[in-house]
């Protein structure tokens, strides 16, 4: 089942105009775009750098990005948002909800056709109206209309940042880590780097269902991809 995964996310790379059209499986790293490089951000590419992979980090702060990179080494660098977005192939938005929108606008042009992983979770005490708006719109839907013609995949919203390196490193059978997406090619692309790291995918539907993908619902947590699987099901 994983070759077919990763032979689909191969396919799904050649596909997609910004992608890496050479790309065949995991022996190729991809260049990955991480705005907003703060502790999922911060997180997340470091454990794609070890597995494989380019990034390049960036935030509102340049240095604190430069010194990250400086620290990790290897095929690390930093540059500005829309510098991490024309370099990935593959761009992740971890950014607080309340960012959203500017940032959708500042990067509309770079990310459109592009695989957008995004992890930013509303939440209204912290992010205001955008995140009520989001939460009653549902955040997949959400993120989609703020990041027009990206190719969205919500995902890495239900694990909290400090778990993902244990979690991904946990012994017998993997966490689960769910998505959602209505781009069956960009899901591919997410499910291969999910699977990298180190978690099993488990798409439970379509954009629409991203409204589960937050703090607090049956989703949210560690669970094994089997468990996930009977949760999305009983949700709408």
């Amino acid at each position: 089942m994983r070759a077919a995964g990763t032979a689909a996310a191969g396919l799904a790379l050649s596909a997609l105009p910004h992608a890496a059209r050479a790309a065949s499986g995991a022996e190729a790293g991809l260049k990955i775009g991480i705005v907003g490089s703060g502790r999922m951000g911060g997180t997340l590419g470091e454990l794609w750098l070890k597995a494989g992979h380019e990034i390049m980090f960036s935030s509102l702060d340049l240095e604190h990005d430069k010194a990250l990179a400086a620290r990790l080494g290897g095929k690390a660098r930093a540059g500005t948002s829309r510098e991490a977005a024309a370099f990935g192939e593959v761009v992740l938005i971890a950014v607080p909800y309340a960012a959203l929108p500017q940032v959708g606008r500042d990067l509309a042009d770079l990310i459109k056709g592009k695989v957008v992983l995004d992890t930013s979770n509303p939440i209204p005490g912290r992010d205001g109206d955008v995140a009520v708006w989001a939460r009653e719109k549902g955040a997949g839907l959400a993120s989609a209309e703020l990041l027009p013609g990206a190719r969205l995949v919500r995902t890495f919203n239900a694990v909290g940042y400090a778990r993902l390196p244990a979690a991904a490193q946990r012994q017998g059978e993997r966490t689960g880590m769910p998505m959602a997406g209505d781009d069956a090619l960009a899901i591919a692309v997410a499910s291969r780097l999910v699977r990298e790291i180190g978690f099993e995918p488990v798409v439970i539907g379509p954009l629409a269902m991203g409204k589960y993908l937050i703090p607090g619902t049956p989703l949210a947590g560690e669970h094994a991809p089997e468990k996930l699987r009977q949760i999305a099901a009983t949700l709408k």
